[in-house]
């Protein structure tokens, strides 16, 4: 099977310090911690407050679609039971593999931020993001097809994400000018 040729093949750069640097990478995504502080800084935010709201949202949708639905309707096996691999570094997961819920949750942020032309925070948010999908191949708890199409379905959820708020925000101002009008009459 090819995605356990690649995990392996990861195994041959494996040294102590860069086992922590994954260990503390891949604790970032854990339970979607980072992403979920950081959209509510935004949302406090009145000027970055539309970004914090999009990623609430597709974090919230991540949460119940990859999570929640596809994990349990797919029931992947994890690599180190199918290969029976004994030398994990980090507590064995208890869910299913597939789609990865770090990358996921991590790719639907970031899109999230760069879909609300949040371009900085974004840029530095993706790097995050490309280091936490990486490091769940490198601690050899996901294939490489759970982390492209956690991925992807991060950036379709940020999608949905933006749509939801755009549609929102409309609802808003639509209210704004209905009461103003109702104001000066």
């Amino acid at each position: 099977m090819w995605e356990i040729e690649v995990l392996d093949a990861l195994q041959n750069i494996h040294t102590p310090w860069l086992d922590k640097i994954m260990v503390a990478i891949t604790s970032l995504g854990n339970a979607g911690i980072l992403w979920i502080v950081l959209a509510a800084v935004l949302l406090i935010i009145p000027k970055t407050r539309k970004a914090g709201l999009c990623m609430a949202i597709a974090l919230i949708l991540d949460l119940l679609i990859t999570n929640c639905l596809l994990k349990n309707l797919v029931a992947r096996t994890r690599p180190y039971d199918v290969a029976n691999f004994t030398d994990l570094i980090v507590k064995k997961p208890k869910d299913y593999s597939f789609p990865s819920g770090h990358t996921a949750a991590s790719f639907a942020a970031v899109t999230a931020l760069f879909m609300r032309k949040e371009k900085l925070l974004g840029s530095i948010a993706c790097v995050v993001a490309v280091f936490i999908a990486f490091s769940r191949m490198y601690l050899y708890v996901h294939f490489p097809s759970d982390v492209i199409c956690g991925a992807l379905f991060g950036i379709l959820l940020a999608f949905l994400s933006n749509f939801l708020v755009n549609k929102i925000w409309e609802k808003i101002n639509e209210r704004k000018l209905s009461n103003n009008s109702k104001q000066n009459d």
